[in-house]
């Protein structure tokens, strides 16, 4: 995992008094991350052409330099996921770090990770349904405390 997003991960691990409202808004960011994610490797999938079987395709996302780029948001998501199995309560501070960690991905703070940066603003304008996938992320991020 990348440094930044790595050290985030770790500082979000430390224990915080709970706000009931926490985990179901990072199990909110979650599920958008989870649908963007799936459009992205289609997407990436669709320029890369006829890929084979189910095993073959995710030896080619999982492998191929062209699918690189989006392992930087797969690990992402797997912390982000291994934080709401964690039993330890969550507070505000928390879920705004994972807020700012993703928008240090898709903007609009600063890219953390220069090359996903690109590689999403080009498929932002290449595709309509991540276009509106990046909407409605975005619109999950603006009810996250900053």
């Amino acid at each position: 995992m990348p440094a930044d997003l790595n050290q985030t991960s770790t500082d979000l691990a430390m224990s915080h008094p709970d706000n009931s409202k926490q985990r179901p808004a990072l199990q909110e960011l979650a599920r958008a991350l989870r649908q963007l994610h799936k459009q992205l490797i289609d997407l990436q999938s669709r320029q890369y052409g006829e890929v084979g079987n189910p095993f073959e395709h995710l030896q080619l996302v999982t492998m191929h330099p062209d699918f690189a780029w989006l392992r930087v948001l797969s690990e992402f998501m797997v912390a982000l996921d291994e934080r709401l199995d964690d039993v330890e309560p969550l507070d505000a501070a928390a879920v705004s770090a994972f807020r700012q960690a993703v928008e240090g991905l898709i903007g609009p703070a600063a890219a953390s990770q220069q090359e996903f940066r690109e590689k999403y603003l080009a498929a932002l304008h290449a595709s309509p349904d991540v276009t509106m996938l990046h909407g409605a992320l975005r619109q999950t991020l603006a009810r996250l405390p900053r």
